[in-house]
């Protein structure tokens, strides 16, 4: 059987796959038929939990002796929207332009196709490697992330797996390929502040307690004053209002509570716990000055909700790995790539727990975006990065 070497016909196998989360689709049977001709063994675990749809991970592994490389990603995409506004069917991998078009051809199938190329032409060139190589894959990466990475890593080490270090294939450079490595990422804390008031009529306020003035006063304590200026490695923390909701449809009645939420990525100045208590102290300071009346000054009742589980700020300094990733990275573009912090959350904020991680993929200027596409001439220049890697790292 011939060895999966070509990262445009991975590729096409994967984006054929309409695997919207928390759809398998035959994507994970699609890398499974990659992965074991180059001797993979492959599990493919479906963890569930209550409230949220059951998902499909796929673990492999290439045992040998000496160091574990880790390579994590996901097989599973958005929605494609208005297919009609697309000029290539979204799950057809049309070629057109020196491009392929398809959900998933950067974020991220584009990734694992090329790594899975690159095993392949090591193995193919050295035989198996003085190491062992293993894909970690989710199809709840752009869903909930409840039954995809977090629960996948918890399963393979409860069965004894270590790992070394591993490399995301998220898009992660900005315009051309070797522009950007990810080293680190941002925490994310969201939370949900509801003011209490008391319903009444408009034209009798002295009746009622306006929540929407008390939620006002909370809100600029959110927003007034800036969290931090940065740091040498990130960004200054940012705090954004997502959502204002009173539910209130008729004009003449005073709400009964009004509420917000907000979702803070914040650097290294704070942990989850110290940002909490930080929010929790500006709201108090507000709620003690704030009035649900101008009349009468009276502190604001509010409840604080902390949605979700806290992603933890983290920051990669492993030389060996960062340092072979960015060697290849110029061999292979001629680039010196930025070492960065910035971007959203990912599945390395799971990986950070276990191993040094950093994230590299491709260019992620069309991700989730109509007509998402990869330049063929990307994917033969990042399957040459990740092999030239894993020579170095194998070496």
């Amino acid at each position: 059987m011939s060895l999966p070497v070509d990262p445009v016909a991975n590729l096409a196998m994967l984006i054929r796959c309409p695997s919207v989360t928390p759809a398998e689709a035959g994507a994970l049977g699609a890398l499974q038929s990659m992965l074991e001709p180059l001797g993979f063994l492959v599990e493919r675990p479906v963890f569930s939990e209550a409230g949220t749809a059951d998902v499909e991970n796929l673990y492999a592994r290439l045992s040998g002796n000496g160091p574990h490389l880790m390579f994590a990603g996901h097989t599973d995409v958005v929605p494609v929207g208005d297919e009609a506004a697309w000029t290539h069917p979204p799950f057809a991998a049309d070629i057109a332009g020196g491009m392929m078009f398809g959900r998933g051809a950067v974020d991220m199938k584009g990734g694992i196709a090329c790594f899975v190329a690159a095993v392949a032409r090591y193995v193919e060139a050295h035989g198996q490697p003085s190491g062992s190589v293993s894909l970690v894959i989710t199809g709840d990466e752009e869903g909930p992330s409840v039954n995809g990475t977090a629960k996948l890593l918890e399963w393979a080490a409860g069965k004894g797996e270590t790992w070394d270090a591993s490399i995301v294939g998220e898009p992660t450079n900005p315009e051309a390929l070797g522009d950007m490595i990810k080293t680190g990422r941002r925490g994310s804390i969201s939370g949900l502040v509801t003011v209490n008031g008391r319903q009444g009529h408009v034209a009798y306020p002295h009746l009622a307690d306006n929540p929407v003035r008390g939620l006002m006063a909370l809100l600029d304590a959110l927003l007034g004053k800036p969290l931090d200026a940065g740091t040498a490695d990130f960004q200054p923390s940012n705090l954004e209002v997502t959502t204002v909701d009173v539910g209130n449809p008729a004009t003449n009645v005073i709400p009964a509570r009004a509420s917000a939420t907000f979702n803070v990525r914040f650097n290294d100045t704070w942990t989850a716990e110290s940002l909490q208590a930080e929010i929790h102290n500006r709201l108090d300071r507000a709620a003690r000055g704030g009035r649900y009346r101008r009349d009468r000054a009276e502190p604001v009742a509010y409840d604080l909700t902390w949605k979700d589980r806290p992603s933890e700020v983290f920051l990669t300094r492993d030389e060996k790995l960062v340092g072979l990733l960015s060697r290849s990275v110029e061999a292979m573009t001629g680039r010196t790539p930025k070492l960065s912090t910035t971007g959203g959350t990912s599945d390395a904020r799971f990986i950070k727990d276990y191993c040094p991680v950093v994230e590299f993929g491709l260019v992620g200027q069309t991700m989730h975006m109509v007509d998402e596409r990869v330049a063929l001439a990307d994917l033969e220049t990042l399957t040459r990065i990740y092999l030239r890697f894993l020579e170095d790292w194998f070496g």
